[in-house]
């Protein structure tokens, strides 16, 4: 109609329009901002949900519809309330004396507990960066049971509280709600401290990538130690703005080869700490052991200190298995062997030496017995490392396994044990 048209329309023509039996005429006088606060509450009772809607958007809509727009029938019609009224939240609070604000705080009570999700994600989403929201409210959409409501205001909301989140993380967030909270601008040492305490690996792994977190140095080291199997935590490890002393040779140990370079790149790695680096990643490639060669073109390996402790680190990180033992077996690296080999056992460095020293095939196969090796590896130790004639060496039986029995096996690490203590040079044959 053309009235609609006109910059101003009288009180009894606005009236009369809001009975008009057409929806759509309807819905154009629901959008005008100039009209009597008691047309547009009329309106806000309209039949036809798109009229209520328009309502529900209009800014100039007495606050007093809050409450009844806020209980409507249609969800589009409450989730468009909750775009609107979150942008006029800020400062309202829950004992507000002003009639008209206290519907405005009491409707968006009633859509922070809206039945359809998707109206308490409009209102979380609106209110998500807002400093001065209702942090009762606020608190209310953070504990919601869908991480679509509650994800918002545990990310970005800057009402909530260390307290409030610590409440929420010992209580139980959504799923998803943990990594939300980890993603946080600025999460403090003791939040970081709960989090790390879930054992929740991908929330954890969001903590690690966050790098304006605070994680205690202690915290730090202790998801080193332990996250030689997580491959989630590999690349933020290494991202993380400081290690703690050491770390970056610890994580050496098990990083794949593109993180090393990563690693290696590093502009805050001491020349020390890079030069450790370096050992550490040469040792796992085999590629640079320093060792005299025998006749056979063997490294005399049995001359050589043996990497304990770079292996022991390796064991304590779960990262000394078959594999990398095998590995370093093929390249040629027998001091890694013998060291994989004495920390695998707990035997003495003196007692597997001597197994090698006399040669001795059952001595040798007892020993990757008790490393834990396929008995097929003991033959190769005892080919390559052991020097024992093909005649001499002892294979496993029709099923693979090792052909000696638990008993024999332990005899001959008891016997070599003895042996090295008396510090006889007798052979066993």
């Amino acid at each position: 109609m053309d009235i609609l048209n006109n910059e101003t329309i009288t009180y009894e023509q606005s009236r009369e329009l809001a009975r008009h039996e057409d929806p759509k005429v309807r819905r154009a006088l629901a959008k005008r901002k100039d009209l009597k606060q008691e047309i547009l509450y009329y309106l806000a009772e309209d039949s036809d949900a798109e009229v209520r809607k328009t309502v529900a958007q209009n800014a100039a809509a007495p606050r007093q519809t809050n409450i009844l727009l806020a209980k409507d029938a249609d969800a589009d019609v409450r989730g468009d309330l909750a775009s609107k009224i979150a942008r006029i939240a800020p400062g309202l609070s829950a004992d507000e004396q002003d009639k008209a604000h206290r519907a405005t705080y009491e409707a968006l009570e009633l859509l922070a507990k809206d039945q359809i999700t998707k109206v308490r994600e409009i209102l979380s989403e609106a209110l998500r960066d807002i400093a001065d929201a209702p942090p009762d409210l606020i608190k209310t959409l953070a504990m919601d049971t869908e991480i679509e409501v509650s994800g918002p205001v545990l990310e970005f909301s800057p009402v909530l509280t260390d307290e409030d989140l610590l409440e929420i993380i010992q209580s139980g967030p959504a799923k998803g709600g943990l990594n939300a909270i980890s993603k946080r601008s600025a999460v403090s040492e003791n939040v970081s401290d709960a989090i790390v305490g879930t054992n929740d690996m991908e929330a954890i792994s969001d903590l690690l990538s966050n790098d304006s977190a605070q994680i205690r140095e202690t915290a730090l080291d202790d998801l080193i130690e332990r996250a030689a199997d997580i491959d989630l935590w590999h690349a933020p490890l290494v991202g993380r703005p400081k290690l703690p002393d050491g770390a970056a040779t610890k994580l050496a140990l098990f990083l794949a080869d593109n993180l090393l370079e990563v690693l290696q790149d590093r502009a805050d790695l001491d020349a020390e700490t890079l030069a450790n680096v370096k050992a550490v990643v040469q040792q796992r490639i085999g590629g640079n052991v320093v060792g005299k060669k025998d006749s056979d073109g063997n490294q005399d390996f049995l001359n050589m200190e043996p990497p304990v402790d770079m292996v022991g680190r390796l064991f304590k990180a779960r990262k000394l298995d078959g594999n990398v033992v095998g590995k370093a077996l093929n390249a040629g690296d027998h001091a890694f062997v013998l060291a994989a080999l004495i920390v695998r056992t707990g035997l003495d460095q003196a007692v597997v030496k001597r197994i090698f020293v006399e040669k001795s095939a059952k001595g040798v196969m007892a020993l990757s017995w008790k490393a834990g090796m396929p008995a097929k590896m003991a033959v190769q130790m005892q080919q390559r490392m052991g020097r024992i004639a093909p005649s001499e060496i002892i294979t496993p039986d029709d099923g693979g396994e090792y052909p000696l029995s638990n008993d024999d096996l332990d005899f001959q690490l008891e016997f070599f044990t003895d042996l090295s203590a008396k510090g006889t040079g007798l052979k066993v044959l």
